[in-house]
């Protein structure tokens, strides 16, 4: 494996930072000088978060309690933080938080002393983001149909810092048949462990359509050992996918009450649920350029 990677873009703006599985693009908006002095921030962090990671790798893919363990390197703090809420209802390693928690990590290293007006750090669609007053940031919502065309707007005062999307077409394995979970939180690390539950609950337990495998057959490291995890899905009937949709929506909803999400849009089969702070709906605080049908 290559040691860690850095170069920009070729539009010149944004950065790429690559090291073995770890991919991110990010990005930093303000004075010329800040900019630069929050990418070397960047590269000069990302150096030793896989090392770091992988020192760790043993203890992060043994369950999550409700009383954090002490891990040594800030990275699995912040995994082992996000997924503890969840640890008493779900088997849950802090693997289900990664992508978001070193998203997060990349972000406060940019932004340690630095003035800029906005900033994200996407790690291959969980984006962690810094906004100063006044400033937004728009982000395509996955699982739609629709590609970049559906956008999301987050603006300073939403308590909104992290966005995570999961499911079973993406990059890990999933107990569950959504399409696509995304979910809006306060950190990246928070909407990916959510993210990952959500679409874990979108299921139809026994349901002869569903196909599944144990997780170690597909990846012998798996943290999730032989739990059957999704492998393909055969054609639903409107009223199964509902159903579906609703076990996911009803722990989004609870994720919502108990503070610890902000919203989840949830879809399966070219349906969908939007739950936000009213408990049922997207809260109007956050702007879609295109309104989704709940």
């Amino acid at each position: 494996m290559n040691g860690p990677q850095a170069a920009l873009l070729a539009d010149g703006r944004r950065l790429h930072l690559n090291h073995g599985p770890i991919d991110l693009v990010l990005e930093a908006f303000g004075a010329p000088a800040e900019i630069e002095a929050a990418y070397a921030q960047a590269c000069g962090r990302f150096d030793a978060i896989l090392t770091e990671l992988v020192e760790e790798l043993p203890a992060l893919r043994q369950p999550s309690t409700d009383s954090p363990r002490a891990f040594a390197h800030m990275t699995a703090r912040r995994m082992e933080g996000a997924t503890g809420p969840f640890a008493n209802e779900f088997f849950v390693t802090p693997m289900a938080a990664v992508a978001g928690a070193v998203a997060d990590e990349t972000l406060a290293a940019m932004m340690a002393g630095r003035t800029l007006e906005k900033a994200y750090v996407n790690n291959g669609g969980d984006i962690s983001f810094h906004l100063r007053p006044g400033a937004s940031i728009a982000a395509a919502i996955a699982g739609t149909g629709k590609g970049a065309s559906e956008r999301l707007e987050i603006f300073h005062d939403d308590p909104v810092r992290g966005i995570a999307t999961s499911g079973r077409h993406g990059r890990s394995h999933s107990l569950g048949i959504a399409d696509a979970v995304t979910v809006l939180a306060r950190t990246a690390a928070g909407a990916d462990v959510a993210a990952t539950l959500i679409a874990n609950a979108v299921d139809l337990p026994g349901h002869p359509a569903i196909h599944r495998r144990p997780a170690l057959e597909l990846s012998p490291d798996s943290d999730l050992g032989n739990r059957l995890v999704t492998v393909s899905v055969d054609p639903l009937e409107p009223a199964e996918i509902d159903a579906a949709l609703e076990f996911g929506a009803r722990l989004a909803r609870t994720c919502v009450a108990r503070g610890l999400i902000e919203a989840a849009i949830i879809y399966l089969g070219g349906r969908e649920r939007v739950c936000g702070r009213d408990g049922s709906l997207l809260s109007p605080a956050y702007a879609l350029k295109e309104p989704i049908d709940a």
